[in-house]
């Protein structure tokens, strides 16, 4: 009942409050005067309270108004920044209330904020891929330090491909100078692996990079680098072209010497490493240690101990050269004085006044003339040969003749039949050899202006001879005949007036024609032989094989030959052309 009794714990209002207050004043007996002076305090309390919360309501309103623009403001400079408004849901109309339109804001910004952070991010790492490559280029790549600066007012889309488009022009610059310098690196391995230089400190003297086998990535691709690689190669190459110059000169050295004192194959051998570049050119010389310099020392050792063997063997090597000329003339039958030549040739090396290479020079051409004139000289040799051939068989023949058992059934008499019937044939072309041989010599000495020589004698001179003695031979076959018939007509005389027949007495045969191989004259007198074997005399019944066995050099077989003297006349009356050295 007491607590229904007090208004106090009943619900308390601003009437309540006051009707309390009212009574309180009865109570205590309050003038009316106190009584209102008390009131006008408490409203004027009442508007204090009242002005102090519009004013925090209003200062609240003001900062949301604040925050709102600055919101919208960031949400401006961002969308600016990143330059794509509709993918950020930016809304289109504002809302009733500022805190509704803050908070359609949030989290637009949020977003922005979010994609602004992976955009720096981008932006940050493709300008510092393209700082690091610019500072490689130039060659200060170690020196990029620092965190980059990236400019937040254009993070756009469009300025980010930008950035891209440049690096990867960057990096094609980039991976394009890699390949220079791999391609250089590479031209400096090979260019040290032929000289026989340290490629290692040949490059790492460019830049120690360059040496660095674990990465190619960390290669420097300065231009600095590229230009001093570039002066490398260059300078290696010209390197190159003077050692393989240097070489071939060897080369060409040790070759000649070879030749010179006819070094045997082994021995040449040993040096084809120097030899087989004697011709090569530059590009085309790729074996590891083919231009090494010990390689090059060791072909100039060989050259120096070749020069000084050369020197003592100078005298065989010449000999040799003047015994080759010796068998050319011989074996066309040229007549030298050997002895002189060679006491001429001693006489210069004793001397010193003719370089040993100019000396053997001299003889080597002296080798090619006498090959030439011999190859000038061959068909009439050859003619020559057959027509001393065809004699041989016509002495053999006049033998065969006058053997009385010819036709006995003797062993070997078909094969000598056989051998008759062909000598025959063969020396009735005699006339007809010797006509085409004496044409062929003119022709030959009206080209060069001089006798032909065979053997020291002139050919003409010699066929001459045969002509005549075949005439004198055919003279004394019809002189024969005459004879022969004479004596038969004194044996019928005979024989009529004793009335027996008298065995005929068997005249002397025809003078024979000595061959143009025998040693004699047709009068038994000896004449000069046509041979450098003056001693042959040569078997007529043995085969013509097995004369030419003895000795191919040898004169005509049917022919008496002429002197030196005799030939010089005959040469003076049918003026024939100075002789043949």
């Amino acid at each position: 009942m007491a607590d229904a009794e007090n208004p106090l714990l009943g619900e308390i209002t601003c009437g309540s409050l006051m009707q309390k207050l009212q009574e309180i004043w009865d109570e205590v007996g309050e003038s009316y005067e106190e009584r209102d002076k008390m009131l006008l305090q408490i409203e004027q309390e009442c508007l204090d309270v009242y002005k102090r919360k519009v004013e925090q309501a209003a200062n609240s309103r003001a900062q949301l108004l604040q925050v709102l623009s600055d919101a919208k403001l960031e949400l401006s400079t961002l969308v600016s920044a990143l330059g794509d408004k509709s993918s950020v849901g930016i809304p289109e109309k504002a809302s009733e209330t500022i805190k509704e339109q803050l908070a359609a804001i949030a989290p637009a910004l949020e977003r922005l904020w979010k994609q602004k952070e992976e955009r720096v991010k981008e932006f940050s790492d493709v300008r510092s891929q393209i700082q690091k490559i610019c500072g490689e280029i130039a060659g200060n790549g170690s020196e990029q330090t620092g965190a980059l600066v990236v400019d937040e007012s254009d993070l756009s889309l469009k300025k980010l491909d930008e950035y891209q488009v440049k690096l990867k022009e960057l990096q094609k610059e980039k991976s394009d100078r890699l390949n220079k310098v791999l391609e250089f690196v590479s031209t400096v391995h090979d260019l040290c692996a032929v000289l026989g230089m340290d490629f290692f400190s040949t490059i790492t003297e460019v830049h120690p990079s360059l040496g660095d086998s674990t990465g190619v990535q960390s290669k420097s691709i300065s231009n600095d680098t590229l230009s001093r690689l570039a002066k490398t190669v260059s300078a290696l190459n010209e390197d190159k072209k003077q050692r393989l110059h240097k070489l071939q000169e060897l080369a060409t050295q040790l070759i000649d010497l070879w030749n010179l004192m006819d070094t045997p194959e082994e021995e040449r051998r040993l040096f084809d490493h120097v030899t087989c570049n004697s011709s090569a050119l530059v590009d085309k010389v790729t074996v590891p240690g083919a231009l090494a310099l010990d390689l090059i020392e060791q072909a100039e050792v060989e050259v120096d101990r070749l020069d000084k063997l050369k020197s003592s063997r100078m005298k065989e090597i010449a000999l040799k050269r003047q015994l080759e000329l010796e068998k050319i003339f011989a074996s066309v039958h040229i007549e030298i004085d050997p002895e002189a030549a060679r006491e001429k040739i001693m006489a210069l090396i004793d001397s010193g006044n003719v370089e040993p290479t100019e000396l053997l020079a001299d003889m080597d051409n002296q080798i090619m003339k006498a090959k030439e004139e011999a190859l000038s000289r061959k068909e009439i040799l050859d003619r020559v040969e057959k027509w001393m051939s065809a004699c041989e068989e016509e002495s053999w023949l006049e033998d065969y003749n006058r053997d009385e058992n010819r036709y006995n059934a003797s062993r070997g008499a078909h094969l000598n039949l056989k051998r008759a019937e062909k000598a025959r044939i063969l020396v009735n072309k005699i006339p007809g050899m010797v006509d085409t041989l004496v044409a062929k010599t003119q022709a030959w000495e009206e080209d060069r202006g001089i006798s032909f020589m065979y053997d020291g004698v002139p050919l003409l001179a010699m066929l001459d001879e045969y002509a005549m003695l075949r005439q004198e031979r055919e003279e004394e076959k019809r002189r024969l005949r005459g004879q022969k018939k004479v004596s038969e007509q004194q044996n019928m005389e005979q024989e009529t007036a004793f009335g027996s027949r008298l065995s005929p007495v068997r005249p002397a045969g025809p003078k024979k024609v000595v061959g143009p191989r025998a040693n004699g004259g047709a009068n038994g007198t000896p004449s000069r032989r046509l041979s450098l074997n003056a001693n042959q005399h040569g078997n007529r019944s043995a085969g013509k094989d097995g004369k030419r066995d003895s000795m191919k050099l040898a004169a005509p077989a049917n022919i008496v030959t002429v002197s030196k003297e005799d030939a010089a006349s005959h040469v003076s009356r049918t003026d024939s052309v100075p002789a043949s050295p």
